[in-house]
């Protein structure tokens, strides 16, 4: 991402504060996060801090990255009390530390590479949990860019025999968000 994304997002927050308001946790979050063996997690492009806020409620120390200055503010605000870092990144150049982190996760974003990259810093055992949207013609948002869009079942093929999928799913997006999409969700365990 660039400047021009951070001002984007910046003003998508502040002309839609709604939503920076809180939130339940994404599903498979709230179903999975047991099955992490450690308590370091990566909340990738957080936003919100829906997830963020979850894990950090339920023992975790949170990594929690976005390119938003707002959406961090708030979820600074927001999470004063608890164990939460914040970093103000460009996710298109981060590059997590290698076999750093127990649970990481992305919701709403894709990026392949960055994918891939984060695939490194997980420990062994670490859970990998990614919910984002797909290509579907029932899809609300019709100038949506292709390559943020996965492909059915796409999310299946981006992790090898060192993965066991524990849950995958294709649904109907929340009603607080914005537009009616479909996503794809994948709950993944690193094996070694």
């Amino acid at each position: 991402m660039s400047e021009f994304d951070r001002k984007k997002w910046n003003k998508k927050y502040s002309e839609k504060p709604a939503l920076l308001e809180k939130r339940p946790p994404s599903p498979i979050v709230a179903q999975y996060f047991q099955k992490a063996e450690g308590r370091k997690a990566l909340d990738l492009a957080c936003g919100n801090g829906r997830n963020t806020l979850f894990l950090s409620e339920n023992g975790f120390h949170v990594d929690a990255v976005d390119i938003s200055s707002l959406a961090l503010e708030n979820l600074q605000e927001r999470g004063k009390d608890l164990n939460i870092s914040l970093y103000e990144l460009d996710l298109d150049h981060f590059i997590p530390k290698e076999n750093t982190y127990d649970f990481a996760l992305m919701t709403n974003y894709l990026d392949r590479a960055l994918i891939l990259r984060t695939a490194k810093a997980l420990k062994t055992k670490a859970l990998f949990i990614i919910e984002t949207y797909m290509e579907h013609p029932q899809n609300a948002k019709k100038d949506s860019n292709p390559d943020f869009l996965l492909q059915k079942e796409e999310l299946k093929t981006l992790f090898d025999h060192n993965y066991t999928i524990l849950a995958y799913q294709e649904f109907w997006n929340e009603g607080h968000e914005i537009y009616k999409m479909r996503k794809q969700a994948i709950a993944v365990q690193k094996i070694k």
